[in-house]
């Protein structure tokens, strides 16, 4: 459970704890007590394949997801090292961050090499949710998660996807919980966490090395030009291969997983493109409060890896950000044809069951007595989250 949450004083507000940190991990790379952690693209794999052939790599994969993943590594690591101007508890985390993406490549294609069937698993056509991040859509994706007719990503699966026996993916998971609200007390008013709670599959794209999960954190902007201006689709094959994976492993492959990240507005065509029979529903609310809420989330995270973040160049990028990811939504939704479900952040609020009841009507999907029971307990649960501490920090913040 998470603790009681504190209010956060500003933006760019951070834990004495990481201060601390970050002084312990300088002192100690400077005085030789122990190596400085790599963050080049070689040095990297080779600390990951000491468990692993280079062949896993390529292993259940076409010749061009495989080579994707390969470039994409490349410039991250460079962006990192030249742009981020990260401190020592950044680069800590990068090298983690760096580290899981890379082992879990590696460990994934060991899988596929034994069991290939496994990324080939059929599944029922998902329910995608769509908007802006910070736009209702984590409301709308437990709300959905919660219907027994339907299946959703776990936390600690998201962010380590290779499926275990026995699975002890949650208590690894509720461990990383754990060390991220004692470096980030104000963690759980940004985002509910739970480690074998519905949560998006934001892991699985930082797998990958979409740019989404990264440039929320650190400020690499040749990295974010390269990923944004590049084709998505081998992100959302290996994306793909992974949920047939994981449907596999929890045998719930023939009940529709509900999908969230708010990376997939931007995205929205290629994850189409692996799912063309997909139902989806757009979030939708005030562009005002969208970015408001949005540099906040962002804020947060990069003040805690660097200490030259800077509350107008946010602002300005994520204002760039939700743009593009406005643009690129609705054109791929002038081309999709399928149902869709448009969803309104303060209706949601007001009276989320009439909106939930609209939202089935509209999908063509059948609206259980054992789901409205089972989405009212995950509403009366969510009554004494900390996120709705946020709103408060956000009035206090005023303009910032």
């Amino acid at each position: 459970m998470p603790a009681r949450t504190v209010s956060r004083p500003h933006p760019l507000a951070r834990a004495a704890l990481v201060d601390r940190l970050d002084h312990g991990l300088h002192t100690a790379w400077d005085r030789g007590w122990m190596p400085p952690v790599p963050l080049d693209a070689d040095a990297l794999t080779e600390r990951a394949l000491k468990r692993f052939s280079r062949q896993h790599f390529a292993a259940g994969r076409a010749p061009d997801d495989a080579a994707d993943f390969d470039l994409r590594l490349e410039k991250i690591c460079a962006a990192v090292q030249t742009e981020a101007r990260l401190n020592s508890v950044g680069r800590a985390f990068a090298y983690g961050l760096l580290m899981r993406a890379i082992k879990q490549r590696l460990a994934l294609g060991a899988l596929w090499q034994k069991r290939p069937e496994l990324a080939e698993t059929e599944i029922a056509p998902p329910i995608i949710i769509v908007g802006q991040m910070r736009s209702g859509t984590t409301r709308i994706h437990r709300l959905l998660a919660a219907d027994p007719a339907h299946s959703a990503t776990r936390f600690c699966d998201s962010w380590n996807p290779v499926p275990k026996r026995p699975d002890i993916r949650p208590v690894n998971g509720g461990l990383m919980l754990f060390a991220a609200r004692k470096l980030d007390p104000w963690i759980d008013a940004l985002h509910p966490f739970g480690a074998a709670r519905a949560d998006e599959e934001l892991g699985w794209l930082a797998s990958a090395l979409n740019h989404c999960p990264y440039e929320a954190q650190w400020h690499i902007p040749s990295y974010v030009a390269f990923s944004e201006g590049r084709d998505p689709a081998p992100v959302y094959r290996e994306f793909a291969r992974i949920l047939r994976t994981d449907a596999a492993h929890h045998g719930n492959a023939m009940r529709p997983r509900v999908l969230k990240v708010p990376q997939f507005s931007e995205d929205l065509a290629a994850l189409l493109d692996q799912f063309p029979a997909a139902k989806v529903i757009v979030s939708r609310r005030s562009d005002d409060e969208t970015l408001r809420s949005s540099v906040s989330l962002v804020a947060n995270q990069m003040t805690i890896q660097s200490d030259h973040a800077n509350l107008a160049e946010i602002e300005s990028e994520w204002a760039r950000k939700l743009a593009l990811r406005s643009e690129r939504m609705e054109a791929a939704l002038r081309n999709f044809h399928g149902h869709v479900a448009e969803a309104d952040f303060e209706a949601l609020g007001d009276d989320w069951e009439s909106e939930i009841k609209r939202i089935y009507a509209a999908l063509e999907i059948g609206l259980s007595h054992a789901a409205l029971s089972a989405m009212g307990k995950e509403m009366r649960s969510s009554e004494a989250s900390p996120h709705h501490r946020h709103k408060g920090d956000l009035d206090r913040f005023g303009g910032d």
